[in-house]
């Protein structure tokens, strides 16, 4: 990268930070750094969804899993988009019963009592650990390629602005600077791919030169391995703690439903396109590390000053995931698991003060995420195995209305992690299919019976 790049790289990023901080005034209390004060429309709900959660892992590591297996990572990640669409549809209508609650949490605490809300947090601020991790990875890969530097160095650095800012305004300061980061998203992705197929010689080169299996529907992976990588995308982050509390941002469930349905619709193309820029970087250089397929199309492929602002854009993206996995992290640790158990009631002040704090030690956690697992995707995969086995099919049935005691919430969490570590490790993934996806089921069949058994006895 020239100068001009760097100068473009540096202003990019003291943007986000001065937009972090400045959007960060008049947070005075923990309900204000959790859900701002629901004041957003959809097209605020729209960008701030799609740059959170169509960040690193969906971008950089889209295309080195491409690169690797081939487009059968697109249309396994197209279980996420159905599932921000089935959200749209099916959950935001029922946000209105929760109109008090901060955090999914809350939620839970309200169907399930106090041990409901406890795990929830417990297991809402590992999965955010663990998401977080993979963008700041992401972040380690692209200041390493662009910049030369080490890559606990770009972690470091790029974790850090987003504490910074996220520390100060919470979830205000998250939304606006998703904006910004949205417009770089929608703008410097599709970009790059357009002029990494000129680069190529256009598609047909590029179909060409990647071996044929990148191009098939399995890749080579199996029907079963594909149905289970398609459901891992599907659940593994449906309701996690930053998207619940998107859906508690809006000024109205309309404004919340039309957000969330454009971000899904949004990710189907995107996907796609951050796909085929895996095959890009594949056909112009076979030999390259998977993990570096898209920083390498963009510094070959864009001229001088654009490619500093793409670079930053790809930086901002991993940024935009990262900020908000913090915030999560900080509301899910402080309102589900510490306030519930404080031996005093505590001011709105104290509250706050504890929030900015836990942003410290998920950033924490979330570089020893970063550096102990080496694939993007695989900190997300592995990330997943927090959430869904233990929390979701629960969580799904309190947004139904649903009420069952703290013992059956518990045995149901418990059976499903317990059903996703033996599939994975003690039987080692059979067929290819994920871990996740037995524990769903056994959660969910464990809940279900053991509602059925509690209303009876009452």
């Amino acid at each position: 990268m020239t100068l001009i790049d760097h100068i473009v790289l540096v202003l990019n990023l003291l943007a986000v930070l001065v937009i972090g901080l400045w959007a960060g005034r008049g947070v005075t209390k923990l309900e204000h750094f959790s859900v701002a004060k629901r004041e957003f429309g959809s097209w605020i709900i729209f960008a701030t969804l799609s740059a959170s959660f169509i960040g690193g892992g969906f971008t950089m590591g889209n295309a080195e899993k491409v690169f690797t297996i081939g487009v059968v990572n697109i249309f396994a990640l197209w279980g996420f988009s159905l599932k921000e669409i089935l959200v749209a549809t099916v959950i935001t209508p029922r946000m209105r019963h929760f109109p008090e609650a901060i955090s999914v949490g809350g939620v839970m605490g309200r169907a399930f009592g106090r041990p409901g809300q406890m795990v929830t947090g417990v297991f809402g601020v590992m999965l955010c650990a663990g998401i977080l991790g993979a963008q700041v990875g992401a972040m380690g890969y692209v200041f390493h390629l662009f910049l030369g530097m080490d890559n606990l160095v770009g972690i470091l650095i790029g974790c850090g602005i987003a504490i910074a800012y996220s520390t100060v305004g919470g979830m205000r300061s998250v939304v606006l600077t998703d904006i910004l980061q949205f417009v770089v998203l929608g703008v410097g992705i599709p970009l790059t791919l357009i002029m990494g197929l000129d680069l190529a010689g256009g598609w047909r080169a590029v179909a060409d030169a990647v071996p044929a299996r990148n191009l098939t529907l399995l890749g080579g992976i199996g029907p079963l391995a594909f149905i289970s990588l398609f459901l891992t995308f599907l659940l593994g982050e449906t309701l996690v703690p930053p998207y619940v509390q998107r859906l508690m941002i809006g000024r109205t469930a309309g404004h919340v439903f039309r957000g969330t349905l454009w971000s899904g619709l949004f990710s189907v193309p995107f996907f796609a396109i951050s796909g085929g820029i895996g095959l890009v970087a594949l056909a112009l250089a076979p030999n390259l590390d998977p993990n570096l397929a898209m920083p390498y199309v963009v510094q070959q492929a864009l001229p001088v000053g654009l490619r500093g602002l793409v670079v930053a854009g790809i930086i901002a993206v991993v940024m935009s995931s990262a900020d908000s996995f913090l915030n999560g992290a900080a509301v899910c640790l402080i309102s589900d698991v510490v306030l519930p158990v404080w031996p005093r009631p505590l001011n709105e002040r104290a509250q706050l003060s504890l929030a900015k704090a836990a942003n410290l030690l998920t950033g924490v956690l979330a570089v020893l995420f970063a550096v102990s697992i080496k694939s993007v995707l695989g900190i997300l995969l592995y990330a997943y195995n927090f959430w869904a086995p233990v929390i979701l099919p629960p969580l799904v049935a309190a947004f139904f209305g649903a009420k069952a005691s703290s013992a059956v919430f518990l045995i149901a969490a418990t059976v499903g992690l317990a059903a996703t570590v033996f599939w994975n490790v003690g039987l080692g993934a059979p067929a290819g299919v994920d871990g996740l996806i037995v524990g769903v089921g056994c959660n969910a069949v464990v809940f279900l019976l053991g509602t059925m058994l509690f209303r009876r006895i009452r």
